[in-house]
């Protein structure tokens, strides 16, 4: 069985103790003998398991958890667990902490995963749909990005990259268009990661310069063009990346991006509101109401940026 530790994870297991690096390696040997070491957390497809840090000089409790797949294990998340004050029960106090630790993860990892599996199942659902009806599109979406490319991009750009888009990036690594159309709403394409790189370069280079321009200004007057924690995501084409969607890392939530100075507007969606929408509006298109999709042969196009020469030929979907 093959067992992956996510960059992020390798991170904190060498902030965490000298030899928590061994203590995870440990675990993913065992992970690749027996899959099923884990106790579930709850959560589909998301298990735990604990290390006894006193195995190892530096090394506290730990808890692991990681994704069960036919083929494969991820390992996603690695926390330390407080040490229980030891007292004259501590034989009982051992035994009840035991029993917490199991019955209940530690909520970041119920969160995130949590996460992970709502992206999953959304892009499921969009790529099960393109396979079927839309072949051509389908086509056009590229395999996921591995996790040190991934790891990459987040040392290029100099911020943690937020689960959800981690997830996303790691099930396709971006959309070549087919015919030049996007498969996502309005006709727009998920960025590749050189893409998205390339684009916050531009963009935070803007804001440098007009810092340096802020600078002489009252506080007022001063103008933001970009936020760093912005991440470029979606764009309007697969061949045009000037105008689009960004995920702001600090909060969650996806915004416009253009070539002008940007201005705050509605908050749209966070990225697992925005798949899952766009799931539904595929599986039910009667009912989708930001856009319309429709079939040109094999291709997803829809409705609300298609080019008038090609509108005779498009066909909506049914319900």
């Amino acid at each position: 069985m093959k067992v992956e530790i996510q960059p992020d994870v390798r991170e904190t297991a060498a902030r965490l103790g000298a030899d928590v690096p061994y203590a995870l390696k440990a675990v993913a040997g065992q992970l690749a003998d027996d899959p099923d070491i884990g106790r579930p957390s709850g959560l589909p497809g998301m298990l735990t398991v604990t290390v006894n840090g006193d195995m190892f000089d530096d090394c506290p409790d730990l808890s692991v958890g990681y994704l069960r797949e036919p083929d494969r294990i991820e390992i996603r998340f690695l926390e330390a667990l407080p040490s229980p004050e030891i007292s004259a029960d501590a034989p009982d106090q051992e035994q009840h902490q035991e029993q917490r630790r199991d019955e209940y993860p530690p909520d970041g990892v119920v969160g995130a995963a949590a996460t992970v599996r709502e992206v999953a199942d959304a892009w499921r659902r969009i790529t099960g749909w393109l396979k079927q009806h839309a072949p051509d599109s389908y086509a056009a979406l590229r395999a996921g990005a591995s996790p040190a490319s991934i790891a990459a991009l987040e040392e290029d750009l100099g911020i943690p990259i937020p689960v959800e888009l981690r997830t996303l990036w790691m099930l396709t690594g971006g959309d070549d268009g087919a015919d030049g159309w996007g498969c996502l709403p309005g006709n727009r394409a998920l960025m590749n990661l050189d893409a998205v790189a390339a684009r916050y370069r531009l963009k935070t280079d803007a804001q440098t310069q007009q810092d340096v321009l802020n600078a002489g200004r009252p506080e007022e007057e001063r103008i933001t063009v970009w936020e760093a924690t912005r991440i470029p995501v979606i764009a309007l084409g697969p061949a045009d990346h000037t105008m689009g969607l960004y995920l702001d890392a600090a909060t969650g939530y996806l915004g416009f991006f253009s070539r002008e100075v940007e201005t705050p507007g509605d908050v749209l969606d966070t990225l697992v509101t925005y798949l899952e929408e766009t799931a539904d509006m595929l599986e039910a298109p009667a009912l989708a109401a930001r856009d319309k999709p429709g079939l040109i042969g094999g291709t997803l196009i829809w409705l609300s940026s298609i080019n008038p020469a090609h509108e005779e030929r498009w066909q909506p979907l049914s319900s």
